[in-house]
């Protein structure tokens, strides 16, 4: 696979063309169900292979951002989703720092309140599956397995959203999240990093504060947690830009 040299070491050709495409979209103002342009096109306007930009039309693909329709072409997916159906996530671009550290503040705002609702209005059976989630997520950091930790992490953040019985909140951190994810996915090929060992203990305090009924503390707990977060991004970035690999 071709790869294509960046400060601080290389990145795949499918990457690098997975993100020229995102771009491309929101340059072209493109909006959901709109046709794009072929795959010998865009790899025409992105001077690279057809079979680069077919591995970058597969990875959209599966984050929901491209569908691909047989004999019919590429299109910008439809996206049902409360963000979705807006400008964010049509226009979000993973690799753009400025856009991602937009979203880690209106992922501490969410946070912050399903936590402090959750402390408020949630059931035991609620607080089980929040508590099963933070042991998942410490399981799979303590393995070092990244599909556990991953599994555990969305969880145990979804299971708080529910918790707050507040079905716009429920859908405003699931899309939040995965628009991390695609940032993940495409910038970072994320991993199980230095933060993990303090996100499972951040996990613990918010769960915590959250069965003890103490709102202000689980929304303190949860701002904690994503700022954290947000430093371990920062640090990545810095790694990635100033490697001498």
């Amino acid at each position: 696979m071709t790869e294509t040299p960046r400060e601080g070491g290389y990145r795949p050709g499918y990457e690098v063309a997975a993100e020229q495409v995102l771009e491309l979209i929101a340059r072209l103002g493109l909006r959901p169900g709109d046709r794009m342009p072929t795959e010998n096109d865009l790899a025409g306007q992105l001077g690279t292979s057809r079979t680069v930009v077919r591995e970058a039309v597969k990875i959209l693909s599966a984050l929901g951002r491209v569908r691909a329709q047989k004999g019919r072409g590429l299109y910008v997916a439809d996206d049902e989703g409360m963000l979705g159906a807006g400008r964010l996530a049509s226009f979000f671009l993973p690799t753009d720092l400025d856009h991602v550290y937009m979203l880690f503040e209106f992922r501490r705002a969410q946070e912050m309140e399903t936590s402090r609702l959750a402390a408020r209005r949630a059931t035991p059976a609620e607080l089980r599956a929040v508590e099963e989630a933070a042991a998942v997520c410490r399981h799979g950091f303590e393995t070092g397995r990244q599909d556990l930790f991953d599994e555990g992490d969305d969880t145990f953040h979804t299971a708080i959203a529910t918790a707050s019985h507040n079905m716009f909140l429920q859908i405003a951190v699931r899309e939040a999240r995965r628009l991390q994810a695609q940032s993940s996915l495409i910038g970072l090929r994320g991993t199980v990093g230095g933060h993990a060992a303090k996100a499972v203990e951040e996990h613990d305090a918010i769960y915590q504060a959250i069965r003890a009924g103490d709102a202000e503390a689980a929304a303190h707990a949860a701002a904690t947690h994503i700022d954290n977060t947000l430093d371990d991004y920062r640090r990545e970035i810095q790694q990635r830009l100033f490697s001498s690999d």
